[in-house]
């Protein structure tokens, strides 16, 4: 059995058979392994001596990699596409050094051997650019290195740097602008996070790039460095160590330093056009060549002058005809091609506008449509026509949109339609809210202006026109579109005109939404609930309380700015009140407990908890003496004196608060809420009053004081 026993013990300890072998193989598969492994290559390839065939290999894989990074550029779509971009001219420029250090050591060790002595590829160039004279390709290689480091890479990195600037200046107003379509339904939570995850790469790609073109600039720095170098060191080791002519070492290591110089050069050129071409690509979409020739070609007027300036230079004396009528023959062509694309496009387009116009036959109005009410109007004087009808203002049409789906969403309230029309007899800026054909709110936009407001309630030191803002009341200033950027880094807060008029028309709407709660958007509220809910509007409607008095209680909810949205719990708690009373008032308080939850969650604060202030015994006390009237039909008649007293203990009570930051709620008993309530909403309409049943128990609360 001890054998067994360490029989046993030792097969469990041996190593499953092939696992190292599987586990190196599987190492050897991951792309990580090979970027790293080729990494190291290439750093050590600095310091150990490589054989001229792989030198020469190596200098063809730099110029493939240059084109491949040129090509790529030119078909992408936005920059942000090749994102990956510094890290590879990071790349590019260690291969290209590395091979700069090899050629350099082949060089200055075997220069005295002949043409090859520093590979094929080299021996290629050298014959080749310079046609048997170093000086050529001296006078080349100088030509190359100039447009590479003064032309494109300054410019590159000139376009990177203010590109990287200028996009984190401007991440505040994007990521405000991002934030106020969000708020206003313009854009979903999903599309939010991608336009965010967007803006954040943008800044970190251009701020990359600025940093990438000091490796293009660096680069062709060294390449100079190390040219110089390989020339004069090569000349005095074939004069001193191998007796060579002063001529014939010039000769032979100079065509070789150049050599090595231009198969090095040309693809860091490339490189540098690749960078250039990405930075200078931002703001545009689509491929260089479409956006190119479709900017380029979109104007047969600019082709035919430009056709006519080219035969007129043909014709000029000791000029060559040929060159010249060749091109101006060629822009012609493309101008008249060009113009009879544009006509050929308008007169379909033209004919597709005639044949959309149904001619209908005025028919009499009839007296119903005349009686017909607005419930929302919105008339706008002739200069603000402009967001409603032009292509870039369309923004203020979907502003409205997003708001009818806010109000349904925040409120369960399905807002109707926003009639929007001209009104010549206001002034040209101006625009005029009506709710049921009473004006309910108006104002005034500067259309090509933006609003600029001090949170913080100091001077705004802005060159512009000082004005208020209509819904709140608030010192404003309207200022010129370039000042965008400089109000966002100051912390002010910038609104365009359509946000400003939707601001005001969202208040207007919720100061009146009980007069919108109409009859028949009550009966589309019940019929529009859920299959399995209807069981529960068909037992309680009719036979416990009328549509007209659902009607009725939803507009007590919505007078104080209570959600309907869970119509359903509403027509539980209408249910149970209705077992023991028919006072409208009661029921709406009972179902106010009965969305307890709901109200604690919009009253806590950020800090999670719900900022209150409690009425004193004293003061619930008078109210309840107050009361007059029997059974459920009670009125308040408080003395003109004591109510002027509780009116000046609130405000000056909650005026302390807000200069504190805080917005509390006032909290009493059940029986006097709704009579507090009434006293409260004409000189503070914005203050909450919540009865003792409606706090939640979970709710965290925090007394501040008292009243």
């Amino acid at each position: 059995m001890a054998d067994n026993a360490v029989a046993t013990t030792g097969q469990n300890a041996a190593p499953p058979t092939g696992g190292t072998g599987a586990d190196i193989g599987n190492m050897f598969m991951r792309g990580d392994v090979w970027m790293a492994l080729g990494l190291l290559f290439i750093l050590g390839a600095m310091v150990i001596p490589l054989p001229s065939f792989i030198v020469d290999l190596g200098l063809a894989l730099s110029i493939t990699f240059a084109v491949i990074v040129l090509m790529t550029v030119l078909f992408i779509d936005r920059p942000l596409d090749f994102s990956a971009f510094p890290t590879i001219l990071l790349i590019a420029t260690l291969i290209r050094l590395t091979l700069n250090i090899s050629t350099t050591r082949l060089i200055l060790s075997h220069g005295h051997e002949g043409e090859t002595a520093a590979g094929e590829v080299v021996k290629a160039f050298a014959g080749f650019v310079m046609s048997g004279d170093f000086i050529i390709g001296v006078i080349v290689f100088a030509i190359l290195t100039i447009v590479n480091f003064v032309v494109i890479t300054k410019g590159s990195g000139r376009i990177a740097e203010v590109a990287a600037r200028f996009t984190l200046d401007a991440m505040p107003g994007k990521q405000m602008a991002i934030d106020a379509d969000l708020s206003s339904g313009l854009i979903d939570e999903t599309e939010a996070r991608r336009r965010r995850r967007d803006l954040e790469d943008e800044s970190s790609f251009f701020g990359a790039m600025d940093g990438a073109a000091k490796f293009v600039r660096g680069d062709a720095i060294a390449g100079i460095i190390i040219t110089f170098i390989n020339i004069a060191g090569g000349i005095a080791i074939g004069i001193f160590r191998h007796d060579m002519e002063v001529s014939a070492a010039a000769d032979s290591y100079v065509r070789l330093t150049v050599g090595d110089g231009l198969v090095t050069q040309i693809p860091a050129l490339l490189v540098s056009v690749a960078a250039g071409l990405l930075v200078s690509k931002a703001g545009v979409s689509g491929g260089a060549e479409k956006t190119m020739f479709r900017q380029l070609g979109n104007y047969p007027m600019a082709l035919g002058l430009t056709s006519v300036l080219m035969m007129t230079m043909g014709l000029v004396p000791g000029m060559p005809l040929i060159p010249f009528l060749i091109l101006s023959g060629g822009t012609a062509y493309a101008a008249f091609t060009m113009h009879q694309q544009q006509q050929t496009t308008k007169r379909q387009e033209h004919a597709a506008a005639e044949a959309a116009k149904v001619q209908v036959k005025p028919a009499e109005e009839s007296i119903s449509k005349t009686l017909a009410m607005d419930h929302i109007r919105l008339e706008l004087g002739y200069g603000l026509l402009a967001l409603v009808n032009s292509d870039a203002g369309q923004k203020l049409t979907d502003q409205i949109k997003g708001l009818r789906r806010q109000m349904a969403s925040d409120m369960g309230f399905i807002m109707p339609a926003v009639r929007i029309q001209d009104n010549l007899q206001l002034q040209p800026n101006a625009y005029v809210i009506y709710i049921k054909e009473i004006e309910a709110g108006r104002g005034e936009v500067r259309p090509n202006m933006l609003m600029v407001m001090d949170p913080r309630g100091d001077t705004i030191t802005l060159p512009g026109e000082n004005t208020v803002e209509p819904t709140f009341g608030l010192q404003a200033m309207w200022v010129s579109p370039h000042y965008r950027e400089e109000a966002n880094f100051k912390g002010y807060t910038v609104v365009d005109p359509p946000t400003v008029m939707t601001t005001h028309l969202t208040e207007v709407i919720k100061d009146n939404i009980p007069e919108l709660m109409t009859y028949s958007e009550t009966q589309k509220l019940l019929d529009e609930m859920g299959k399995e809910q209807q069981k529960l509007v068909s037992d309680v409607i009719p036979s416990q309380i009328t549509v007209t008095g659902l009607q009725r209680v939803l507009q007590n909810l919505l007078a104080e700015r209570v959600s309907i949205r869970d119509l359903s719990n509403i027509l539980e708690g209408v249910a149970e009140a209705s077992a023991f009373t028919r006072n409208l008032t009661l029921i709406t308080e009972h179902v106010r407990s009965r969305l307890a939850r709901q109200i604690s969650d919009d009253h806590t604060s950020s800090v999670g908890y719900i900022p209150i202030l409690t009425l004193s015994p004293e003061w619930e006390q008078n109210f309840a003496e107050s009361l007059v009237g029997q059974g459920e039909d009670k009125q308040l008649a408080m003395q003109p004196s004591l109510l002027q007293s509780f009116i000046r203990h609130v405000r000056e009570v909650y005026e302390k608060h807000a200069m504190m930051g805080e917005n509390p709620v006032l909290v009493t008993s059940p029986a006097i809420r709704p009579y507090v309530r009434s006293i409260i909403e004409r000189f503070r309409s914005q203050t909450a009053v919540l009865s003792q049943n409606e706090i939640h128990a979970k709710a965290k609360i925090k007394t501040l004081g008292m009243i």
